[in-house]
């Protein structure tokens, strides 16, 4: 995908793929190109779905994000509490199902925003096929998915003025046999991509971001859904403050395990992004989903233009009792409009 697509297109709810459809994709070749015509003809991979009701007209020129991976969103109520203790003005979320039977059929996005008072959009990383992963399927409630959308979030206390998917890759690594090796259990049809909002403050209009980038790949594929994403950002957002938030896979590469060298920070310090609102350790645990981690891994970001740096922590993703509610910490960081 040379130039990233900006879909601007939104909905109150996903069209669903139908049976007819779904068996076409089970049945054809696993090429490429089969992906690229299974991509275009899903319509909801190119709509933002948004909903949810505002509590403010504007967040205010000094604002708290949030951002979490949060692994499914196995458990909204307490994903919400959580969230809710730090008191966000918006909340950058990564892999959320959505009608998936591993996560009850829900729509974790929808629940955490009612409970925070936030409106929300969302938007589809990839239709899941499948019913996920070992550690996932004994969750499962059905044998099939209702929707199987799986994806990223953006939830703001004061409803965007526009909202965008911006997708970064169309190739199919997840689904492509003749790409690199995946887990055949989780076929998927999308790609990596962003969901990105503007939103209103007191000192004018702010654009924040929530993405996942590619863990099944090295720091160079990163870096080239970075350098889409930013391209993308200055189209959908021109000369506006920035914040891009979410997990960004560094180092999640098993030739080069060290996020230190991932090409994508100095490509995005040239963009005029900063890396300084960050806190130190590393942001991944053990949870129900990945109760045996291979290693503890500095995966979430923070990257900003534009704005002052009022700092930032990592919070432990787990709930009162200690439980963890994803493989991911959340990240919190402090941020003004200058």
């Amino acid at each position: 995908m040379s130039v990233p697509a900006i879909h601007t297109g939104t909905v109150d709810a996903l069209p669903l793929v139908d049976d007819a459809q779904r068996h076409s994709i089970l049945s054809g070749p696993r090429t490429v190109e089969a992906h690229r015509e299974h991509m275009a003809a899903i319509e909801a991979l190119s709509l933002v779905e948004t909903g949810g009701t505002a509590s403010a007209d504007r967040i205010p020129p000094g604002f708290t994000v949030a951002a979490w991976n949060i692994e499914r969103g196995l458990f909204p109520d307490k994903s919400a509490g959580l969230l809710g203790r730090h008191d966000p003005d918006v909340v950058l979320l990564s892999e959320l199902d959505c009608g998936m039977a591993r996560t009850a059929q829900r729509h974790p996005t929808a629940q955490i925003a009612g409970a925070l008072g936030m409106q929300y959009a969302y938007g589809v990383e990839f239709f899941e096929l499948g019913l996920g992963g070992e550690t996932e399927r004994p969750y499962c409630v059905d044998d099939h998915n209702k929707a199987g959308w799986h994806g990223n979030a953006v939830l703001s206390r004061a409803a965007p003025n526009r909202v965008a998917l911006i997708r970064l890759d169309d190739a199919g690594h997840w689904f492509a046999s003749n790409d690199f090796s995946v887990d055949a259990t989780q076929p998927r049809i999308g790609g990596r991509m962003a969901i990105a909002a503007v939103v209103p403050t007191p000192a004018g209009e702010l654009c924040v971001v929530s993405t996942h980038l590619e863990s099944n790949a090295g720091s160079a594929r990163r870096a080239a859904q970075m350098e889409a994403l930013l391209e993308a950002v200055e189209r959908f957002a021109p000369d506006m403050p920035v914040i891009i938030g979410g997990d960004l896979n560094t180092g999640n590469d098993a030739d080069q395990p060290d996020w230190t060298k991932e090409e994508l920070f100095d490509l995005a310090r040239a963009h005029g992004y900063s890396w300084d609102n960050n806190a130190e350790g590393m942001t991944t645990r053990r949870s129900y989903l990945t109760p045996h981690p291979k290693r503890t891994m500095k995966l979430d970001w923070f990257a900003a233009r534009g704005l002052s740096l009022d700092g930032a922590e990592i919070v432990p993703s787990v709930d009162p009792e200690g439980e963890p509610l994803s493989d991911h910490e959340l990240i919190v960081g402090h941020f003004a409009i200058p």
